[in-house]
């Protein structure tokens, strides 16, 4: 099985960046991602409370939303591609911390941010996101089944889901507020192309014609 599928050759200008696998992951996980943070929402902020009405359902939606957020990203690994940019993802180089020491200078030159297929802040996100992910889904799931764990362990658990489902909020409306202000990268998500020009000038060390389902240039190594 592969998620894989032919797409409409990108022009002389551009290049090709994400398959249809990486943005039906994408999609399927943000629009997961988003149905668990406006129940949280409706669940936790008075107002909205009140003005959904039915606790009940929202919670049942909401348990069933996290329940399924790893689905896409397993679903996905049938694709040779998805697990390629997941390599690329998993490997920090030199340059990596070359970028990271310059966005703490918040020195925003791009010869001083060099980056792979993808820089070092979306590593950093994407690590951050799975992981914190887990922690919602282990946490959730002590809150479920209350029946399974000492009354300790659920009021440890509620503690962090609170405080962890909070501070996803706020990391989640960073990376949307970054891709509002990258209408290229937006691009590359929903038609899978992005220019060369865009990509020479914030992605310099990523090679297109290297970036296949085998293995990564030496620069992503």
């Amino acid at each position: 099985m592969s998620l894989r599928a032919d797409a409409p050759a990108p022009s002389a200008t551009e290049v090709r960046r994400f398959g249809r696998s990486q943005k039906w992951v994408h999609r399927a996980t943000a629009a997961l991602m988003g149905v668990c943070v406006a129940t949280a929402a409706c669940l936790y902020i008075p107002q909205f409370a009140e003005l959904v009405g039915r606790r009940e359902l929202v919670v049942r939606v909401h348990e069933w939303a996290g329940l399924a957020l790893p689905v896409p990203l397993l679903v996905g690994l049938a694709s040779r591609a998805f697990r390629a940019d997941l390599g690329f993802l998993n490997r920090f180089g030199p340059h990596d911390r070359v970028w990271l020491r310059a966005a703490l200078r918040r020195d925003k030159r791009r010869a001083s941010r060099p980056a792979g297929k993808f820089n070092a802040g979306q590593k950093v996100y994407a690590s951050w996101i799975a992981g914190a992910t887990l922690v919602m889904l282990g946490t959730g799931l002590l809150m479920w089944f209350t029946h399974l764990t000492p009354l300790m362990w659920r009021t440890s658990a509620t503690f962090v889901h609170d405080w962890l489902a909070l501070t996803i909020g706020i990391v989640l409306a960073g990376h949307i507020g970054m891709a509002l202000g990258d209408p290229e990268a937006r691009r590359g998500l929903r038609t899978g192309s992005v220019s060369k020009e865009w990509a020479k000038h914030e992605h310099p060390l990523w090679h297109p014609h290297h970036d296949t389902d085998q293995g990564a240039h030496p620069d992503e190594r």
